[in-house]
């Protein structure tokens, strides 16, 4: 018998366009987030994430009918991040077959609503995000805002809080790693999961299944999130949805015995 850790396909959209940053930075095109979720569905992926990265950074809200149209063509459970500053607007995606909500901007903003929804749909509902940049002499710090406001937050200390107010997940992603390929920000990872009883998923990194098993085992990740891994593929990054194939992750150990 295995344990199979959840291995999460993170989709970054602008307007209503697929797109992957590096840094957070320079966003490049990458098609159509539709017809990515349709290839994710043949591929049987275990869950996916949706986040409006400008969202928050420009003031609105969410894409009530494009994110619509996104839920009725996913068969996997979905997430979705983004602008999302109200109960109303976690209900609407709730009610549409999103099975959680991810907030970041207003997890700094407005507290009290990670609470207020933890108590309305439960905190397994809740997925607080915690965007964090290496500073200098090894610091580092929350951001918010699509990484562009700097909170001047540790992020252990935010993911005890986004704990004590009911969240029932923690969204942790590196900017400073994000889109590099180069691995997981471990020590980060670590340091988080070991601080707070609820999940943490880790992104922000990933250029292999051993940075996977890495995460998970190192890091002590309850899940772990990429997004450059899922939609590229070889050296030269052509743009191509691919899916780790079950017997790559058994044979690097990825899944744990239970």
């Amino acid at each position: 018998m295995y344990h199979r850790p959840r291995l999460i396909p993170c989709l970054s959209i602008i307007n209503q366009d697929l797109v992957k940053t590096i840094k957070f930075k320079n966003p490049r095109y990458l098609g159509d987030p539709i017809n990515a979720v349709k290839i994710f569905n043949d591929k049987g992926v275990d869950e996916l994430c949706i986040l409006d990265i400008t969202a928050s950074k420009e003031g609105r809200g969410p894409q009530m009918e494009y994110l619509q149209d996104i839920a009725s063509e996913a068969f996997m459970p979905l997430s979705y991040g983004g602008g999302i500053t109200t109960i109303d607007q976690m209900q609407k995606l709730f009610h549409m077959g999103y099975e959680k909500v991810v907030v970041n901007t207003a997890f700094y903003q407005n507290p009290k609503l990670i609470t207020e929804a933890a108590n309305l749909a439960g905190s397994q509902s809740i997925v607080v995000s915690i965007d964090v940049k290496n500073e200098i002499l090894g610091r580092k710090s929350c951001y918010s805002t699509d990484g562009t406001v700097k909170m001047g937050k540790d992020p252990v200390e935010m993911a005890k809080k986004a704990e004590d107010l009911g969240a029932g997940e923690i969204l942790l992603n590196s900017i400073t790693n994000d889109g590099m390929m180069e691995g997981y920000d471990l020590k980060l990872v670590r340091a988080v999961s070991e601080s707070v009883n609820i999940p943490v998923i880790a992104c922000g990194g990933a250029g292999s299944i051993l940075d996977f098993k890495k995460v998970l085992q190192e890091g002590k990740a309850h899940a772990a999130a990429a997004g450059s891994l899922f939609v590229y593929y070889g050296s030269e990054k052509a743009v191509l949805i691919n899916v780790p194939e079950e017997e790559e992750l058994l044979k690097e150990k990825i899944y744990k015995d239970l």
